[in-house]
């Protein structure tokens, strides 16, 4: 390719609306252009990367065993209906109605679709395992999109579905799957950790996601300081919280807190800290209203109260069911006599240990002071259960080891998704007995642009990308300096057609700019070797050779030039190979 014919407008100035760092390299590199919120025009240079992305995917896919298919972006809402996810969804999810007044959804996973594909075709064990997956756009409404291919509404992703007769055969595809990954993410030159996950929206009994560690990361990963644990913030316990007995308490007190119902306010107005709250938030669980008391420096993680409720729907109540139940307006709602109000009690282990709390008072403007837990609420009983339901943080520990964070971007999961979907849409088959029974089903999916913006993020500088060679857009640009010279032209020319003939993916900079222009847009696009030829190259006979992710410029005969390049790209290449297929 000819830079000259290339269309790749690089930029020099930062989009006003750029969050992070692969987001205004994307553009001032010429990668991509937003179009609206969320969605984005790929031009070549990144089309380019994507397609080697998509190579490196489908390759290591095959090698394990799935058979590629392409399943549609329009799918019939009433599949969702009947899984649930639609509701799990909800604005998230794009929902459009066709002119013959049906409900379609653009699809942001396709398990719905897959499983019944499954049930038209599936009928014995004889059958299975089969695993099939396809590379497509996704789509989901976020409410904010942002940090460019990150978090937008419209993404690549390869999304894969296995069916299987027995629990054995399902993992033996999920480790399969689970290695395929490692091969892959290793290929693109990611940097990556594997953590145990929440399931989400998904469902299933099991799940791993693949972390690129990123500050500019949505996800957070936590793991114990001896790194034997590791799990998203969704998945990652904490042990208990020592109890501390309370001294001699007296009885609770009611105080007024006339139109302070927020945890800072209280502790404003009262002269406490949130550690000495107590937190008593309703939730619905298909309509029925439960009560979660967490310590008020704390936050709910709603994958794990989900767990409790064998992934029930779960949403916080609105302020009816909460008035209803407390008999207070929203913000005073406390756990003084509320097991009687509501389906069950869920109280984390941190409340458990504290000794003495401020809470709410179920009377609008009230609070209670000397509240202990045991005492003056119940911590067991038919209605009651204690349990990790909060989002571990700084200070905590797991099985006795202390947790730390890091900020990471999520490229991929796997998950067992057992029955779930199968059972409700029908996908059965007879087993080695003769009895009819659903599938077992796996599903693994990657996030194409976000390999993509993952890899930028982590490896830039100052000038620009620093591309893996596998997934840049180009291997080698060819770079010519005095393209106004015929001779030096002629001489780029030369190396570059050598070059492609020796099989390299090759750019030749044939515009007629100046040297600077040429070197800054090399290492802005961040294609990986550069070779440099000018008035002093035919002078000496030798040519600049120069890796963009090191400072070093090699001088090396004309002659020699394609044998010292194609060197360098089978090491860089063989840096990414994975240890073992």
């Amino acid at each position: 390719m000819r830079f000259s014919q290339l269309f790749a407008p690089t930029v020099k100035e930062v989009p006003a609306d750029a969050e992070v760092i692969s987001h205004i390299l994307m553009v001032r590199a010429g990668i991509f252009r937003k179009v609206s919120s969320g969605t984005y025009t790929y031009l070549p240079l990144g089309q380019r990367s994507l397609l080697k992305i998509i190579g490196i995917i489908r390759q290591e896919m095959d090698r394990a065993g799935a058979q590629e298919i392409l399943m549609p972006s329009l799918q019939p809402k009433e599949l969702w209906d009947q899984t649930g996810r639609s509701r799990d969804y909800g604005p998230t999810m794009f929902t459009l109605q066709d002119r013959h007044g049906r409900m379609n959804v653009l699809g942001p996973t396709a398990e719905e679709v897959a499983t019944f594909l499954a049930a038209s075709e599936i009928n014995s064990y004889k059958q299975l395992p089969i695993n099939l997956y396809q590379i497509s756009p996704k789509f989901r409404d976020e409410f904010r999109p942002r940090f460019g291919a990150i978090r937008s509404r419209e993404f690549i992703m390869k999304d894969a579905y296995s069916f299987h007769a027995s629990a054995e055969c399902l993992d033996k595809t999920y480790q399969a799957m689970y290695q395929a990954y490692c091969r892959i993410f290793t290929s693109c030159g990611l940097p990556y950790i594997v953590v145990e996950a929440e399931t989400g929206e998904m469902g299933g009994s099991g799940s791993h996601q693949f972390t690129v560690p990123c500050e500019s990361g949505e996800d957070t990963i936590v793991m114990t300081e001896d790194g034997s644990y590791a799990a998203n913030l969704e998945r990652a316990p904490a042990d208990p919280l020592p109890r501390s007995e309370p001294a001699d308490v007296s009885a609770p007190s009611l105080v007024h807190t006339p139109d302070i119902g927020s945890i800072e306010a209280v502790c404003r107005f009262l002269g406490t800290t949130a550690q000495q709250m107590i937190k008593t938030l309703i939730y619905t669980v298909e309509g029925q209203p439960v009560a979660v008391l967490i310590r008020g420096d704390h936050e709910v993680n709603s994958e794990k109260l989900r767990r409790i409720f064998s992934g029930s729907h779960l949403e916080l109540a609105d302020p009816r069911t909460i008035e209803l139940c407390t008999g207070a307006k929203v913000g005073f709602a406390g756990p003084i006599g509320l097991v009687e109000q509501v389906s069950c009690m869920v109280i984390d282990h941190a409340v458990v240990g504290m000794p003495v709390a401020v809470t709410g008072a179920n009377k609008t403007d009230y609070h209670m002071q000397n509240v202990v837990p045991g005492r003056d609420f119940p911590l067991a009983g038919d209605k009651v259960i204690v349990a990790d339901v909060r989002n571990a943080c700084p200070g905590d520990s797991y099985m006795g080891k202390r947790l730390i964070f890091r900020k990471g971007i999520e490229v991929g999961q796997v998950f067992k998704l057992g029955t779930k979907y199968s059972s409700m849409l029908g996908a059965n088959l007879r087993d080695a007995a003769g009895q009819i029974r659903p599938c077992l089903m796996g599903c693994y999916g990657i996030g194409v642009n976000r390999i993509m913006a993952s890899a930028i993020e982590v490896s830039h500088d100052d000038r620009g990308i620093i591309w893996p060679i596998s997934i840049a857009p180009f291997e080698v640009i060819v770079t010519c300096v005095n393209q106004d010279e015929p001779q030096i032209a002629s001489a780029a020319e030369q190396i570059y057609h050598q070059l492609q003939q020796a099989g390299a993916d090759v750019l030749l900079d044939d515009r007629h700019v100046r040297g600077g222009v040429k070197f800054n847009d090399a290492d802005l696009i961040g294609i990986p070797i550069r070779v440099t030829i000018g008035s002093r190259s035919i002078a000496t006979g030798q040519v600049e050779i120069k890796r963009r992710d090191q400072d070093q410029v090699h001088k090396i005969d004309m002659g020699s030039v394609v044998e010292a390049v194609m060197s360098i790209i089978r090491s860089m290449k063989a840096q990414l190979e994975p240890a073992a297929r």
